[in-house]
């Protein structure tokens, strides 16, 4: 196991900033996700810690070692594909043995890890098979397999998952949780899915054009975004956003737009007094599950929350719950709400929502910050 560290990393290709400024600390035995959209430099750190990309500025230490001109193969990391990066003439036995081979290690204890790693990933029936003979599933095993032998001191996955189907991906994930649990080496997981990011990280890191937004645990992450476009994009389905104006009426103040009126709470109001936020533009943002219907809120609860009324533009039914989308306002802007699929809903229903006053989250309209 080994401490990876990044110190002010910089990594351009020609006028291109892929990576600005980058400063991680990633601490022995973490499971780290890097998360963010296609282009947000999340690859291109990964390939960084691999010696796959050398860095215009900055320094990379895995356990406490510069590694900025030590070569892949002497950094004692075992990386994870999106595309397998199976050899095909090479039967199962023979892929996860190759990196092995190739160090010379005795047979015997070649033959005693690919084994003990085949057993440990389901997949010693599989062994004597070429990939074209494989599942995508299978092959994802494989390649785990092969990183898995090596016993290096950090794992690098990235988006090993993206291949595979819906049903097999929260599988996999479920395997991956276990796999590390039980080997408890360092890992960077890179990938663009919130969804595995919350259930396999010990933390997550947030990219967006070369430049890390937010660090921290995923509850934390998703109920404490710094700014608008780590609420944004962290979360399905994505967090609402509106336009607001804050107003004063006497001893109260609220958040105005076209579509309603939000009476803002005593803990809030006290923070945008103090930032001087009165009479000015923000932006609010409302996660879907703190939009509830009218039949959902209990009639003592109907007094803390703002109700509105919203036309159903339409209704997606996903089993548990149902998400009505909606739009607000003379700006048309897109909205959606989480709701029970206890109730019927359909295209063209106007139904009363209430805002939960609590877990709105208002941020600056010049520079997209936090500010509740």
């Amino acid at each position: 196991m080994a401490k990876v560290m990044l110190e002010g990393v910089t990594k351009k290709f020609g006028n291109v900033v892929a990576v600005r400024n980058e400063s991680l600390e990633i601490n022995d035995g973490e499971f780290l996700v890097l998360l963010g959209p296609s282009g947000c430099g999340k690859t291109t750190t990964l390939r960084l810690v691999a010696g796959l990309e050398e860095p215009t500025e900055g320094e990379i230490y895995i356990e406490d070692k510069l590694v900025n001109n030590i070569p892949p193969k002497d950094r004692d990391i075992a990386m994870v594909f999106q595309n397998y990066a199976l050899y095909p003439h090479m039967n199962v036995y023979q892929n996860i043995s190759f990196g092995l081979r190739l160090k010379k290690l005795p047979k015997d204890e070649i033959d005693q890890r690919v084994k003990k790693a085949a057993e440990m990933l389901g997949i010693w029936e599989l062994l004597k098979r070429k990939p074209k003979e494989l599942s995508g599933g299978q092959k994802q095993r494989v390649a785990l397999a092969r990183a898995v032998v090596r016993n290096p001191k950090v794992y690098l996955m990235d988006e090993p998952l993206s291949n595979l189907d819906a049903k097999l991906r929260v599988q996999t994930r479920g395997e991956l949780i276990k796999l590390h649990k039980r080997l408890g080496v360092t890992t960077v997981y890179v990938t663009h899915d919130q969804v595995e990011a919350m259930t396999l990280g010990d933390r997550v890191v947030v990219m967006n054009e070369g430049e890390i937004q937010q660090e921290g645990k995923p509850k934390e992450v998703f109920d404490n975004p710094v700014n608008r476009f780590v609420a944004g994009f962290v979360g399905t389905p994505p967090m609402n956003f509106v336009n607001v104006k804050i107003i004063e009426q006497g001893k109260n103040m609220y958040a105005v737009s076209e579509g309603f009126k939000l009476k803002i709470t005593d803990a809030h109001r006290d923070i945008l007094a103090k930032e001087s936020y009165i009479g000015k533009n923000m932006i609010m943002g409302i996660r879907p599950k703190d939009l509830f219907s009218e039949v959902e809120v209990k009639n003592d609860e109907k007094t803390a929350m703002q109700p509105f009324k919203v036309l159903i533009d339409f209704v997606e039914l996903m089993g548990s719950e149902t998400f009505i989308h909606f739009r607000l306002g003379d700006d048309n802007v897109k909205f959606v709400a989480r709701a029970s699929s206890d109730h019927n809903y359909a295209m063209g229903d106007t139904v009363l929502l209430y805002i939960d006053p609590f877990h709105i989250h208002l941020f600056d309209e010049e520079n997209s910050k936090t500010i509740i």
